[in-house]
């Protein structure tokens, strides 16, 4: 049983950035402020110490057997030297909390930074260290794709200006694009091997926009990486799947993929192109949450898929800080035992949640509740500006929408998913209906959906106000007494209730009132359960329980 690394790292890599078939697939974990976990320090003392990422690089080495690792997973490290504020977090990557050009700057303002500002100085550091103690290992540096960084510089203002004014988001996209050449350049003069652009925001647009937002500011960066004989790679996580194609055009070697996009899917499209492709274990209900046997089992599930042609199997985005080491060991010996792979392919079985929440009461409070459902808001960029977006817009409807996040990091909260039947993330959903799914609504659109729930709300509640009282009897005149003290109760209360009289023998009956007991009062509440919506069997039989 072969355990240890077998030095193969960036020719295997090498190799499936081609679209070779290898001998088998390689394994790149995308261990970032995870590795800060490993030292059992915060995420913001590990990011900012070259002694430290060091550190804790050569321990997820040693420990996990990759062929490849990232020097750095932070997507903040341009926007930070570009005057971006950072809110840094003890588990996480830091956040972007300021936007220079939404605060007054200009782009004239802003320079492309050298390799000696911010912490830059440190990353490069820390690669040459690794270069020289991994001559096999293929290091990735990681680069913030242009689109992305231009969303932290500019803040979300960027989706409206794409519209408003495109001339402006060009000259922005043109400026991130020579940033991330010249990061590129660094990284590659350090010693890395790969250069990956990470542009997650990419997935809250269409193909159309990515052809004219993301693909001309990203192809110089493949071009040139391609001309120094080096490999690209493209990164994003969210529901992209609509983006493939056009990403397939951006001139990588490599496309990595979270999974809100299937493999298969990516597979296949890849290989019409004649790219290689990477991804997509699952980062929390199995690699943060499952045990090593579930890490195992999805590892196989993706090296089936893979074929191992052209594919580089790793997680789809940054590994959560506090995912159990035991997992991503499993994947590693995995990885290098043939034997196990056997082994666990006919132990394949199905692992379940068992808990689903039962929601067919929820929205019925007084308040309207969006749910967003994130990865991790101060982890993942497309979830932090869902947020920021959500969060913005309720004070205007002054305490009548509550907010929540919930990080499908914790078990309860990826119940709470499956209980709503969300599939991707970031999704927004209001009163447990799926509204927006991996794509940050515009202002408007997000305020009147918002509003339309609210218009809905007041209007199930006044229907629900509607109500009759039925005056049963042999005829009108025998009914009149009692009908005239209904009405007068009516007017006393003020209420909106309609009287009937009900003469009708066979009618009566069906009310379950015989004729000798008459005259009688019958009242009946109206109750709204849906509309505009085909409620499921079992939620009926809910209703129909309250009437039993």
């Amino acid at each position: 049983m072969a355990t240890k690394n077998d030095g193969q790292g960036i020719s295997l890599i090498r190799s499936a950035f081609l679209g070779e078939a290898t001998q088998r697939a390689p394994w790149v974990p995308f261990v970032g402020c995870h590795a800060a976990a490993l030292l059992g320090i915060s995420a913001e003392d590990y990011l900012k110490s070259v002694d430290l990422m060091h550190r804790g690089l050569s321990t997820a080495i040693e420990r996990y057997q990759p062929d490849g690792i990232p020097v750095a997973f932070d997507l903040q490290i341009e926007a930070e030297t570009l005057g971006c504020d950072l809110k840094w977090s003890a588990d996480t990557p830091p956040s972007v909390r300021s936007h220079p050009l939404a605060d007054g700057k200009s782009l004239a303002d802003l320079s492309v930074p050298g390799p000696d500002l911010g912490r830059i100085p440190l990353v490069l550091d820390v690669t040459r260290r690794l270069r020289a103690e991994h001559p096999d290992l293929a290091l990735y540096g990681l680069v913030t794709g242009p689109f992305t960084l231009a969303l932290h510089l500019l803040g979300t203002d960027i989706f409206m200006k794409m519209f408003d004014a495109p001339e402006f988001v060009e000259e922005l996209l043109n400026f991130c694009s020579e940033v991330g050449l010249a990061m590129s350049q660094y990284y590659l003069e350090a010693g890395c091997d790969v250069i990956a652009v990470v542009d997650p925001m990419t997935s809250q647009i269409g193909p159309d926009q990515f052809a004219e937002f993301v693909t001309p500011y990203t192809k110089p960066l493949f071009d040139k990486i391609r001309e120094k004989n080096a490999l690209g790679s493209f990164f994003v996580c969210g529901h992209a799947q609509q983006n493939v194609e056009s990403m397939c055009k951006t001139g990588a070697h490599n496309l990595c993929v979270d999974e809100n996009i299937p493999l298969d899917f990516v597979r296949d499209v890849c290989r019409q192109h004649g790219l290689s492709f990477g991804g997509n274990l699952q980062l929390t209900t199995v690699l943060l949450l499952g045990k090593p046997e579930d890490a195992e089992k999805n590892a196989m599930e993706c090296l089936r898929l893979g074929e191992q042609t052209g594919f580089v199997l790793a997680p789809g985005c940054d590994i959560a800080y506090d995912t159990p080491s035991e997992n991503l060991e499993a994947i590693g010996k995995l990885i290098h035992d043939p034997y196990r792979q056997e082994t666990v392919a006919a132990l394949a079985e199905t692992r379940t949640l068992d808990d689903v929440l039962d929601m067919s009461e929820y929205g019925r409070t007084e308040k309207v509740i969006v749910d967003i459902i994130t990865l991790d808001s101060e982890a993942c960029a497309p979830c932090q500006y869902m947020v920021e977006a959500v969060q913005r817009i309720t004070p205007e409807f002054e305490g009548i929408v509550q907010w929540r996040e919930h990080k499908i990091k914790y078990r309860e909260e990826i119940v709470f998913m499956t209980s709503l039947m969300v599939k991707n993330v970031p999704t927004i959903c209001i009163d447990g209906q799926i509204t927006f799914v991996s794509q940050i609504p515009p202002r408007d659109e997000l305020i009147a959906a918002i509003q339309k729930r609210i218009n809905q709300k007041m209007r199930d509640r006044i229907r629900e106000q509607h109500a009759s009282v039925f005056v049963l009897g042999e005829s009108e005149e025998a009914c009149e007494e009692t009908r005239q003290g209904v009405e007068r109760a009516i007017t006393e209360l003020g209420s909106d209730v309609t009287v009937s009289v009900v003469t009708d023998p066979f009618e009566i009956r069906r009310f379950g009132i015989p004729m000798s007991q008459t005259p009688a009062v019958v009242t009946a509440k109206y109750r709204v359960q849906s509309t505009q919506s085909l409620p499921p069997t079992a939620i009926i039989k809910e209703w129909i329980k309250t009437l039993a």
